[in-house]
């Protein structure tokens, strides 16, 4: 079964959420004496979420940390483990990329996979710049340009032109060829994503094309409000305002959501002691740009989809994605996924994709 790249309209605004699309994040998280077990389990997961007929399935990419740090790498092995889920990257920082290897990489891995990969990306000079630019590249790196220029690179170059005159051929044992990205999927340009914490990335990702992915965290710069859902709100709205593309834009809205109905009472006590860790930080905006953080979302089933139901943003999107915790047992994150599966996204309107795991 394949899964459709088109999400429903958006819900006007003021209604409950009617979620159609429901996807999982993963930290891809592993110890440095075992890094196997870490990726296998994070593997596991990507098969357990295709079980319960989630809809997508994405890798944070992450360097210099015990973390995936090769998103396309690592999906080219899910692509071989999965048939149906979308496979997505959240995100990939392209400062740190050639556009035109990544490319190459990212067409590689959308073929294995038969057309399901969704390519989240970020621009900007990338984090751990001071001790990791210097390995990457030649020269004084704060030359290059981090802008979002690269982003637009890379989408060109997925677009898949022949490069030099009509008459430019490169030799092959088989013959010459005339020179391109290859392999070719000709869709893949139209599934790249945005990461966009502020207005004016939501701007740019409207103005180029991309889908947006929202996440937990978002800058109330420039605007009048310390509401997180209210600024996040401005962006979406403004987002699709400016969308410039073809067909309909896609919004994901990422959330942390633990429920702790089958979780036993060690795990419900561990489970908020993580949400109160992390509490104080939604209380304020933070720093210049007024970062806005919205408070993880612990509980029964019954109170996340209460939570769920009064967030102004879910309201107006048909996509949830669920980011699951750093530095959580496997065990328990299967828990969570099952829980939201079971108990949490059917209350939002979700139904489930191709066969479900059996109860």
């Amino acid at each position: 079964m394949t899964v459709s790249t088109q999400p429903g309209p958006a819900a006007p605004a003021g209604s409950a959420p009617a979620v159609t699309s429901l996807s999982l994040l993963a930290p891809g998280s592993f110890t440095d004496d075992d890094p196997y077990q870490g990726l296998e389990g994070t593997l596991r997961l990507f098969e357990y979420g295709e079980r319960l007929g989630f809809q997508g399935a994405w890798i944070r990419q992450q360097h210099l940390v015990p973390n995936v740090s090769s998103a396309p790498v690592f999906l080219a092995a899910a692509s071989q483990r999965t048939r149906r889920i979308e496979l997505g990257t959240a995100v990939i920082p392209i400062g740190y990329e050639s556009p035109f290897r990544l490319a190459e990489d990212l067409s590689m891995v959308d073929v294995l996979s038969r057309g399901r990969l969704q390519v989240g990306l970020s621009a900007g000079v990338p984090s751990n710049s001071e001790l990791l630019a210097g390995l990457v590249y030649d020269g004084d790196w704060r030359e290059y340009d981090f802008s979002h220029a690269r982003i637009a690179r890379l989408a060109e170059n997925l677009r898949g032109d022949f490069l030099g005159g009509a008459g430019t051929v490169v030799p092959h044992p088989a013959g010459p060829q005339r020179p391109r990205l290859r392999p070719h999927n000709p869709g893949l340009a139209e599934r790249l994503w945005y990461g966009a914490a502020s207005l004016r990335s939501a701007v740019w990702a409207a103005e180029h094309g991309l889908h947006l992915v929202v996440a937990n965290i978002c800058a109330g710069e420039g605007l009048a409000t310390d509401s997180f859902g209210a600024a996040q709100l401005t962006h979406i709205r403004t987002y699709r305002e400016r969308f410039a593309g073809t067909g309909r834009p896609r919004v994901v809205a990422g959330r942390v959501i633990v429920p702790t109905d089958s979780a036993d009472a060690a795990t419900r006590r561990k489970y908020r002691d993580y949400q109160a860790s992390r509490h104080e930080r939604t209380l304020a905006p933070q720093g210049e740009r007024r970062i806005l953080i919205a408070r993880d979302l612990v509980g029964t089933s019954a109170e996340i989809v209460e939570s769920l139901r009064a967030d102004p943003v879910l309201a107006e999107v048909t996509e949830l994605q669920l980011e699951l915790p750093y530095a959580f047992a496997h065990g328990e994150y299967e828990q969570i996924l099952s829980d939201v599966a079971a108990s949490v996204a059917p209350q939002l309107g979700w139904s489930p994709s191709g066969a479900v795991l059996d109860a």
